[in-house]
């Protein structure tokens, strides 16, 4: 089989490990080097699966000689941060894209419409039939909004989701949500350098939105160490209860079987 690239959030990257783990067919794996896989590749190092970090620049001659017959998966790991500006996110994504499809059979983003900057990156990258396939997360329907989206199963049922909470809205936290939303930043306050301020400032953000609880997203993963500790603390600071949802990698695992199957369609 050829190259499947994947352009991911930080924030997803205990699904790609999910589907490394599960996926005997891989035969290399391929981490470009950046500042943004520390977390990621110390996972690995856990679950003892074995890959390489390559500069971006030596990718294409590494790829050059590739063989068909087996399956090559490169991970471009992006920053969390950049979904502040979502302007932003779309100029990195599209970015990076443009740079990989020169060596890559496939390319599926981990990524939902994120802000509804992502929703025509199909379209915008339908190169000709001996091109470079590009997906994104979507159910049977349509591009799933976020990643929450994705892991309690697709649009259709974060809607729903949403519907039953909206008379107590909470905020769904998945074990990486959960692990890094200190990352994000409240009105230009990094939780980090000021957190007092930007508790303050998150309290009164998040009093406007009418919200009051914590959903745990169960994802049946364990790569992300301290989860309940971590929510805990987040519910604590914001006097906030806690309650639990179901979520899976059943539409991680869709995506990415789809898009493998149809570059092997289109390299035999």
């Amino acid at each position: 089989m050829p190259v499947l690239s994947i352009v991911s959030c930080e924030i997803l990257q205990d699904e790609i490990i999910w589907i490394f783990e599960n996926d005997f067919q891989i035969k290399k794996i391929l981490i470009v080097q950046n500042d943004n896989i520390s977390e990621f590749t110390e996972k690995l190092d856990e679950q003892q699966i074995c890959y390489d970090i390559v500069p971006f620049e030596e990718l294409p001659q590494m790829l050059k000689d590739v063989d068909q017959d087996e399956l090559t998966v490169v991970v471009n790991m992006l920053e969390l941060g950049l979904h502040i500006v979502p302007k932003k996110l779309k100029s990195e994504v599209y970015q990076n894209i443009r740079k990989m499809t020169h060596f890559s059979n496939g390319l599926l983003l981990f990524y939902g419409l994120c802000g509804n900057v992502l929703g025509n990156v199909e379209e915008d990258f339908c190169l000709e039939k001996d091109g470079c396939v590009v997906r994104i997360l979507r159910d049977d329907e349509r591009i799933v909004d976020d990643c929450i989206g994705a892991t309690v199963g697709g649009c259709a049922n974060y809607l729903k989701l949403l519907k039953e909470h909206s008379k107590e809205p909470a905020f769904f936290f998945t074990p990486m949500y959960a692990n890094s939303w200190r990352e994000f930043e409240v009105s230009g306050i990094d939780y980090n350098s000021n957190p007092e301020e930007a508790l303050k400032m998150g309290k009164m953000i998040n009093d406007l939105g009418g919200y009051s609880r914590v959903a745990k997203v169960n994802t049946g993963l364990e790569y992300t160490k301290d989860i309940d500790e971590k929510i805990e603390e987040y519910a604590k600071l914001f006097g906030y209860s806690i309650f639990e949802i179901c979520g899976s990698q059943e539409l991680f695992e869709k995506c990415y079987r789809s898009i493998k199957d149809e570059i092997k369609n289109k390299t035999v």
